[in-house]
């Protein structure tokens, strides 16, 4: 549970980078995003998972 706990702490601190270090562009990336379609933001997403996924393998190899 240590380790989990460890791991999403990590991921808001590399998820909150961005907005502490450029609050604007976020807002303009936030604005593009929201335009996106569903089927595009579902791709997106499931792309960012597999990758995550290959990180996490290669990482615990």
């Amino acid at each position: 549970m240590d380790y989990f706990l460890c791991v999403i702490g990590m991921v808001m601190i590399v998820e909150g980078v961005p907005y502490f270090a450029a609050p604007e562009r976020m807002k303009t990336w936030m604005a593009k995003i929201i335009e996106l379609a569903p089927a595009r933001l579902r791709r997106f997403g499931l792309v960012m998972m597999v990758a995550g996924l290959l990180l996490v393998y290669l990482g615990r190899r």
